[in-house]
């Protein structure tokens, strides 16, 4: 087959694609949305079009292998920090201290690890490659259900988790933005009409996946990731089979790691103050504050109450309580 034959048959396919995602979206329920004109449910979650194009070709052509490593959370939940952690630790024998040219001095961690429902997943040829994803657990390619790759989720307490999406929203000066009230997000939020939500179904899937595969999902909280950083990668770096040696403790590889990748460090170099990912997004979107209650500055009493009953309503039955 030559290159344009090549060409004209992959032209071919995506439009066959797209064709396939715009007639399944008018079958669809939707609903009025802050981040998109409209939200689309697709297998209990909601999407924006662009975003369920990814998850729908992504269960079509991602191929996991075992030796994979996938990062899992909701939008907003210490993505960006769990992606330079886990490159970090996955990568500390060939960028050792000191860390001068280490590639996330250079470059975002969306950039090092990308979203398989981002399109970019058949540009990772290495052994273990790392990738990351928001997709609900029910509906992750049939590949990553059944080969042995690991998942790392990482969950974070629903109220800093919605007022940092606000704020991520807020920042990118989305046009659909325009006219969104906080009552009306937040109103979205609970109803479970978000992008990748409902939340609480989300992390509640993962958890019970972590408690019943343990060795194939590990659970994670962001908080206790804030807390206790260098137990917390410990921790990751056994369960993914890359354990730390005494001697790289006692040599100070593991808190350099951690210092690397801390969110003050990251937010300071300039391709994360100046720099664009591919698709034209300002990297310094990714970086606020990451504190723990950090809604307490933005929520009004009456909204972080509506949130607190919607968690509590959706935990029962439930012995799973997210970080306070």
């Amino acid at each position: 087959m030559t290159k344009s034959e090549t060409t004209l048959s992959k032209l071919l396919v995506e439009s066959e694609f797209y064709q396939e995602c715009k007639e399944l979206l008018s079958s669809l329920p939707r609903d009025r949305s802050f981040y998109a004109e409209y939200l689309y449910q697709y297998q209990g979650f909601w999407y924006p079009p662009n975003l369920l194009e990814g998850v729908l070709y992504s269960q079509k052509h991602f191929q996991a292998r075992d030796s994979d490593i996938i990062l899992v959370s909701s939008p907003k939940s210490g993505t960006t920090w769990l992606k330079s952690l886990v490159f970090a630790l996955i990568h500390r024998q060939e960028f050792q201290t000191p860390l001068e040219s280490h590639p996330l001095l250079d470059n975002n961690p969306h950039t090092l690890v990308t979203f398989i429902e981002g399109f970019q997943f058949h540009t990772q040829d290495t052994s273990p490659s790392i990738f990351s994803t928001h997709i609900p657990l029910g509906s992750l390619p049939e590949s990553v259900k059944d080969s042995s790759c690991k998942v790392v989720y990482c969950c974070r307490n629903p109220k800093d988790a919605f007022v940092s999406l606000w704020h991520f929203v807020k920042r990118l000066t989305l046009k659909e933005m325009v006219g969104c009230t906080m009552e009306e997000m937040v109103s979205g939020f609970c109803r479970g009409s978000s992008v990748y939500g409902p939340f609480w179904d989300h992390a509640l899937e993962y958890w019970k996946e972590s408690r019943e595969n343990p060795k194939k999902v590990m659970f994670v909280m962001y908080e206790e990731m804030r807390e206790q950083p260098q137990n917390s990668v410990m921790r990751i770096a056994e369960f993914l089979g890359w354990p730390f040696t005494e001697k790289e403790i006692e040599n100070g590889v593991l808190e350099d790691i951690v210092k690397l990748c801390s969110l003050e460090n990251l937010s300071k170099l300039e391709v994360n103050e100046k720099g664009k990912l591919v698709n034209g997004m300002e990297t310094k979107a990714f970086f606020r504050k990451g504190e723990i209650g950090g809604w307490k500055d933005t929520l009004t009493p009456s909204l972080a109450e509506e949130i607190d009953k919607t968690t509590e309503q959706k935990l029962i039955g439930s012995d799973f309580r997210f970080f306070c």
